[in-house]
Parts: C-alpha cells; sequence; structure tokens
C-alpha cells in the first residue's frame, strides 16, 4: 500500500512538472512572437506569467523534497526524482529568459523599427524545438531523443556567435544603429542560453533512463 501511494505521488510530481513545462514553453513562445511582431501586448503577457511559474517551481521542489523523505526510493525512482529536481529549475530559468527578451522587445518599441542583419527567428525557432524535443523525450522517457537535442546545441552557439560577430560589426560602422542592434544582440544571447537549458534537460532524461551522466561529455553527445 506504501508503493502504491509513493507511485502516485511519483505521477503526481511528473504532472506538476508538465504543467511548469507548459507554460515555461508559452513563455518562450510568446516572447519571440513578440520579437517577430513587435506587439508590446505579448512582452506584458510573458512579464504577468513569471509569479506563477517561480511559484509552481517552489511547490515542485517541496513535493520532491517531501517524496524523497517518505521512504528509500528504488535507484530509478531516485533519479527521476533529482532528475525532475533539475528539470524544474532550467524549466524556471527558460521562463527568465522569455521575461529577459520581452524586456529588451520592449526596450526596442521606445525605436524606430528597422530591419537588422541577423535571423533573430530562426535562432529562436531552433531553441524552442530543442526545448519542445526535450520535453518530448522527458515525456516518453526516450534518451535517444534526448541525444539528438544534445546534438542540436552547436548550431544554436554557432548562430549566436554569427549575430555577436554581424551585430558587433553593424554597431562600428552604424553607430546610430547601436541600441536597437544591443538589444538584439543580448536576446540572441538569451536564445543561445534557452539551447544551453534544453540541453541540460535532455541530460537529465539520460541520466534517468539509463543511470548515466553524460554532462560535460563531449563524445557522449
Amino acid at each position: 500500500m506504501v508503493r502504491i501511494k509513493f507511485q502516485q505521488n511519483l505521477d503526481d510530481l511528473k504532472e506538476h512538472l508538465l504543467v511548469m513545462a507548459g507554460m515555461a514553453e508559452q513563455a518562450i513562445q510568446r516572447a519571440i512572437e513578440a520579437y517577430r511582431t513587435r506587439d508590446l501586448s505579448i512582452c506584458e503577457l510573458v512579464l504577468r506569467s513569471e509569479p506563477a511559474i517561480n511559484r509552481l517551481e517552489r511547490e515542485i521542489d517541496q513535493l520532491a523534497l517531501d517524496l524523497l523523505a517518505m521512504e528509500q526510493p528504488t535507484a530509478i525512482d531516485l533519479r527521476f526524482i533529482l532528475s525532475v529536481i533539475r528539470i524544474n529549475a532550467d524549466l524556471e530559468r527558460v521562463g527568465d529568459q522569455a521575461v529577459n527578451i520581452a524586456v529588451r522587445v520592449k526596450e526596442m518599441g521606445s525605436y524606430a523599427n528597422v530591419d537588422l542583419p541577423v535571423d533573430i527567428p530562426r535562432l529562436a525557432s531552433l531553441a524552442a524545438t530543442m526545448v519542445r524535443k526535450a520535453l518530448q523525450a522527458f515525456i516518453e522517457a526516450d534518451a535517444t531523443l534526448a541525444e539528438s537535442v544534445l546534438k542540436m546545441d552547436d548550431q544554436v552557439d554557432d548562430m549566436n556567435d554569427a549575430a555577436f560577430d554581424t551585430l558587433s560589426q553593424l554597431i562600428k560602422d552604424q553607430p546610430e544603429l547601436t541600441p536597437p542592434s544591443l538589444n538584439a544582440l543580448i536576446i540572441a544571447r538569451n536564445l543561445e542560453r534557452v539551447g544551453d537549458h534544453a540541453t541540460n534537460i535532455a541530460e537529465d532524461v539520460i541520466f534517468w533512463v539509463r543511470g548515466a551522466d553524460v554532462r560535460h561529455n563531449m563524445s557522449s553527445t
């Protein structure tokens, strides 16, 4: 009976994390849409979602800690709980990156809209795809799918580096474009961080499913 209750609590923990995942994913999608459309009302939706994400992060952490205190979980259950704690933190940070992007889009709204020579929407799409695939890997307990997320991280890094080089040169050549260029540069960096968090989530899925810690192990990616 105790074991059945423990399993029910594990399922409840997973459901809470999936709600968190949906909120974080929605926040980043809204922030990307705000950049694409320059719709400041969408920025406000992102900013207003942050307190709820923060509250849910705390709730999930407490649920996980309570589970650890209930009984001695099996090895795979222990890995699951530890992975949930880490994934929870990364999802909260994805929400933070969405807020950062929304703030920068609002800042850009103070200036005339200019076409910058960087493809932020493409970078955003790739980073968002990484998050979506990492979460799908978690839902399906699919370590192979998680590994595919790790292989996408270099693309995001390369695109961020290219955006940095292009925008830095633009600032030198056209100083009047410094404000929007700086904001776009910071948004690109935020999106690169989203990719990093997706990578962390994928690594935690692999740890949970296979019991293998692949963090900082480039040969595993």
